[in-house]
């Protein structure tokens, strides 16, 4: 069948595209690397090459551009592409935006096209949607009957699968895929919470959890459509092509296993008439919570609960962990602290000089690179740069902590003492500083229990095994909306003398 008539230019330009982004590849060892020359504006096709060519380093490349534009530069994408973006670090942007002047700056429409997947929840509402949606999930996840059932899972999970599974593997001599085991950590122990039940992927074998798999793609390819013109990556969806057609048999699987989920579980409640501490069965029964019973809220919703707790806090525990491997000296002030505190393995450990550690960790490597928001009405930022409506605002966390005007001359150093006052306190950052938990009122509400859950982790992994990278493994960030490690993080781990 032929194609409609308006898409012969978009696959014309691509062509050009290729053919040009080739050529730039082959010849990118021969120039120069400076942040100008990376960035420059070419006719037609605006900055958008220098991106394609810098996309496999796109954080640092981020880092190399706003620190000499002083946190703030404006990306002018191909000429009618609609890719009108102002990037940014500078907490004083952040402040305004996601604070002081809230309302003008929404998801947006767009946010929730590339973002499909996860329907009308509450990462994708606006205005009295979020409003009713937060109020709900705040009152839910506040309850003290939940709060205790979410440090129970931590605790049991941690206790019970994590630490056998890593003494396994410490007993035969084997490396490890450390970031894989926290995901699947993190996984089970969300799906606990969120639906009740325990899929077991943290179990011998690491076995293949097409859930977990299909969230992974879907993230993969909504991160890729940040990084072209909404037009193109639409028009694949149209074709089902590449990363789309990856992304639209992810969401047949994501669907396939929360319809499931939610009908064994109102047949739970219909059956037995009694209440499970998750948050579906309190979704289920809370005929107020704006459509309780309706699917595609439920839905909508528990596919939103998953995305926010698995993947973040697994992949925190993984740079957190790189980040000690990394610096011997902080893993023993750790150590010691571990051990006047006492208690076994699978506790948790609230002191001052872990909180800082996990701070510090989370500085340098924010789960949640960047953010993005819409403009409703123009206006001048505090930075001086101007907004208007149809363009999209970018705050680059993953820059934020690397920015010397922001953090200091030793902002890239992995110091922990800097979140500790003279007094011997844990230092309190303001939000638009420090963005792992995101600004104002869009402030992350699972905070708490994601420290929860990282503390119990990381105490029962410290206190008991020395954690080395297996030699040549490579570090690096993977392209997807969450900072995972492209390579994950392959380890040995040796048993200590004391525990």
């Amino acid at each position: 069948m032929a194609l409609p008539l308006p898409f012969f230019p978009e696959l014309l330009l691509s062509l050009i595209l290729l053919i040009f982004f080739f050529l730039l590849r082959r010849h990118r060892s021969r120039r120069s690397s400076t942040s100008s020359l990376l960035m420059h504006n070419w006719p037609i096709l605006g900055m958008l090459p220098s991106l394609a060519a810098n996309l496999h380093r796109l954080h640092d490349f981020a880092s190399d551009i706003l620190s000499p534009a002083g946190c703030t530069f404006r990306f002018h994408g191909p000429w009618l592409s609609g890719m009108k973006i102002l990037v940014t670090c500078d907490p004083a942007n952040v402040n305004h935006v996601f604070t002081a002047n809230f309302q003008n700056y929404p998801k947006g429409p767009e946010f929730s096209e590339i973002f499909d997947i996860l329907g009308d929840g509450i990462f994708n509402a606006d205005g009295d949607s979020w409003r009713l949606q937060r109020r709900k999930a705040q009152v839910l996840m506040a309850h003290p009957r939940f709060r205790t059932f979410a440090a129970r899972c931590s605790r049991e999970k941690v206790a019970g699968s994590l630490l056998p599974i890593l003494r396994r593997v410490s007993e035969e001599g084997r490396t490890v895929d450390l970031q894989d085991v926290f995901l699947r950590l993190t996984f089970d122990i969300t799906c606990r919470l969120v639906f009740g039940e325990d899929p077991a992927s943290l179990s011998s074998g690491f076995p293949t959890v097409p859930f977990a798999k299909a969230m992974d793609d879907a993230m993969t390819t909504i991160f890729q459509r940040h990084a072209v013109p909404a037009s193109w990556w639409k028009l694949a969806r149209r074709l089902n092509v590449g990363g789309e057609r990856k992304l639209a048999e992810a969401w047949r699987v994501i669907d396939s296993f929360i319809a499931e989920s939610i009908s064994k579980r109102k047949q739970e409640i219909a059956g037995a008439g009694t209440a499970g501490d998750d948050l579906l069965t309190a979704y289920i029964q809370d005929s107020s919570a704006g459509g309780g019973g309706d699917e595609k809220y439920l839905r909508d919703t528990t596919v939103n609960l998953m995305l926010a707790g698995r993947d973040t806090t697994g992949t925190a525990l993984a740079w957190f962990i790189y980040l000690l491997c990394k610096n011997p000296d902080a893993e023993e002030k750790l150590l010691d602290e571990l051990r006047l505190a006492g208690g076994g393995g699978g506790g948790e450990a609230d002191g001052v000089y872990m909180q800082a550690a996990l701070c510090e960790a989370l500085r340098l490597y924010p789960p949640v690179p960047f953010e993005a928001k819409g403009v409703v009405a123009a206006e001048r930022l505090p930075s001086g740069h101007r907004v208007e409506p149809g363009m999209k605002v970018f705050f680059s966390t993953y820059t934020m902590g690397r920015m010397e005007g922001v953090w200091g001359k030793d902002c890239l150093e992995f110091r922990p003492a800097r979140w500790i006052t003279e007094q011997g306190k844990v230092r309190r950052e303001p939000a638009y500083k420090f963005m792992s938990f995101n600004c104002g009122p869009r402030s992350c509400l699972g905070k708490e229990m994601a420290f929860t859950q990282l503390k119990a982790a990381a105490a029962a992994v410290v206190r008991e095994f020395k954690v080395e990278v297996v030699d040549g493994h490579v570090v690096e960030p993977k392209l997807s909306i969450i900072l995972q490690m492209k390579n994950g993080l392959m380890v040995r781990l040796k048993k200590r003398e004391e525990v």
